[in-house]
């Protein structure tokens, strides 16, 4: 039974306070990094979380080139699109990886978001790089553990 003097409050959307968390990928197993950082987007390491409402931070990943891998994914994980004619593309994660490490990470952390207008606003809110550095430096990002 609730108490009548304390009802329960919903956050809304001006109400929110984000701050910036920056992760070092390196050495970090991909699934649980993703799953750490879609976490924090989502704004479920608050007390306010409310699943309507944007109330996540902003995660900036460094170092996406050097993420860990279990098991044999590197050459078996395969990643397929739809180009718009007939057919479908496809290529391994150790291309992907290759090519464009950040995408690698922007892919887990997408698929453990809401598939939504919400979820695609809070994938935004992550910025993934290759190397060390990142353009962020102004908004003086907290360094965040992702617990494994």
């Amino acid at each position: 039974m609730r108490d009548p003097v304390r009802p329960t409050r919903s956050t809304r959307a001006e109400d929110v306070q984000r701050r910036w968390f920056v992760v070092d990928a390196a050495d970090q197993v991909l699934g649980r990094l993703a799953s750490g950082v879609a976490s924090v987007l989502r704004g479920k390491h608050k007390v306010t979380f409310t699943p309507h409402v944007d109330d996540g931070d902003f995660v900036i990943v460094v170092n996406a080139e050097r993420i860990a891998l279990t098991g044999r994914k590197r050459e078996q994980k395969t990643y397929y699109w739809h180009t718009g004619h007939p057919g479908i593309k496809e290529t391994t994660l150790e291309r992907l990886l290759a090519k464009h490490p950040e995408r690698v990470i922007e892919l887990a952390v997408k698929g453990m978001l809401p598939k939504s207008p919400l979820g695609r606003h809070m994938l935004s809110k992550l910025k993934v790089y290759k190397g060390p550095e990142h353009p962020h430096r102004a908004q003086q990002p907290k360094p965040l553990e992702v617990r494994a």
